[in-house]
């Protein structure tokens, strides 16, 4: 069996979408990625900081998710949209956890 044919059978991925206004942005916001010939949507790097963000302030601050959060931005940071992290870091209520990201990324 090639690695496409595994993948094919392999890949499942669940999106839970709720009513609120982050998924709401967040699904319509995800983009075609092209990986081993298939084409799969994913969340754009700013959703999977914000959703990163939010995961540790729910999580009691969890390094992980914040540390997750941290790589990508410092992986994409030439690439993200700013203002729209900015924005919502403010309505998801995680502005320090996102001040954070700033003060201690480094970006490559």
């Amino acid at each position: 069996m090639s690695q496409q044919e595994l993948l094919s059978h392999v890949v499942t991925v669940l999106w839970i979408l709720t009513d609120e206004p982050f998924d709401t942005s967040r699904f319509a916001r995800k983009r075609p990625e092209e990986s081993v010939g298939m084409w799969l949507k994913t969340s754009t790097p700013e959703d999977t900081i914000l959703a990163k963000l939010r995961w540790t302030q729910q999580c009691g601050g969890s390094e992980k998710h914040f540390t997750d959060a941290l790589r990508v931005f410092e992986l994409q940071s030439d690439r993200l949209d700013l203002a729209y992290l900015n924005e919502w870091a403010e309505r998801l209520g995680v502005v320090d956890l996102w001040n954070r990201i700033v003060a201690e990324a480094q970006p490559l």
